[in-house]
């Protein structure tokens, strides 16, 4: 499905047919570690999980460029074990398929010691032709007439199944700009449950009109944010 002319949804990512661009983000990367550190005993699944769901979508669209809005590792303060191993392996993963564009998450403040053993630098925003990419944990002051971030993680939950939350895309209106909010692809958690009415990113503070487009075994359009109940 399009959620905008040329821009399709293929999963938790996107991918912008003209210049052959496959764009996701919010992997969280090393999540797990970080709750096992916590007492939280999880199986250590989402990384294997994530690399088959890429393969499927790499062999299927061959884009020749690969776009990661934000927060590749989870922890903001140091690199744990997991986030060394898991980083440089996706890095590898991808860079051998096409070029890869990193940009900076807020969780990405210790990125940089694992790129820099591949010769990756980290963006803090990118721009290609009309579309602006950007993590969304801060206001980029560049004109474009399509943003696409990360950083809310949107997920959306229904009045007759209230205990469980669906990943979605967002599209919206923020000043002069369509703005595209995508799904985090951590496989661990779901999301934050934007129906709920509170926002993290400066941009969906500012954004009017929010459209939802669930993901699930397809991707469904819901219509307009505020008639969801």
């Amino acid at each position: 499905m399009e959620i905008l002319k040329g821009i399709g949804i293929n999963g938790l990512t996107l991918f912008i047919k003209e210049s052959k661009t496959l764009v996701l983000g919010d992997l969280h990367l090393g999540f797990e570690e970080s709750l096992n550190k916590q007492g939280v005993f999880i199986p250590r699944f989402q990384f294997q999980e994530i690399l088959l769901i890429l393969k499927k979508i790499l062999n299927k669209l061959k884009p020749e460029k690969i776009i990661i809005v934000g927060d590749l590792k989870h922890e903001f303060g140091s690199i744990s074990e997991q986030e060394w191993r898991h980083v440089l392996e996706l890095i590898d993963f991808l860079s051998l398929r096409s070029e890869l564009i990193i940009i900076k998450g807020n969780h990405d403040v210790k990125l940089s010691p694992i790129t820099k053993k591949r010769n990756i630098k980290i963006l803090p925003f990118y721009k290609q032709k009309e579309i602006l990419f950007a993590h969304g944990d801060v206001i980029v002051k560049e004109d474009s007439k399509i943003i696409i971030i990360g950083h809310e993680h949107p997920a959306v939950s229904f009045r007759e199944r209230s205990t469980q939350k669906y990943k979605c895309f967002l599209k919206g209106k923020y000043k002069k700009s369509v703005l595209i909010v995508m799904p985090s692809l951590n496989l661990v958690t779901e999301g934050s449950d934007i129906t709920k009415g509170r926002f993290i990113s400066p941009y969906l503070k500012q954004t009017k009109n929010i459209e939802v487009y669930v993901n699930e075994d397809k991707t469904y359009r819901f219509g307009k944010l505020r008639d969801i109940d």
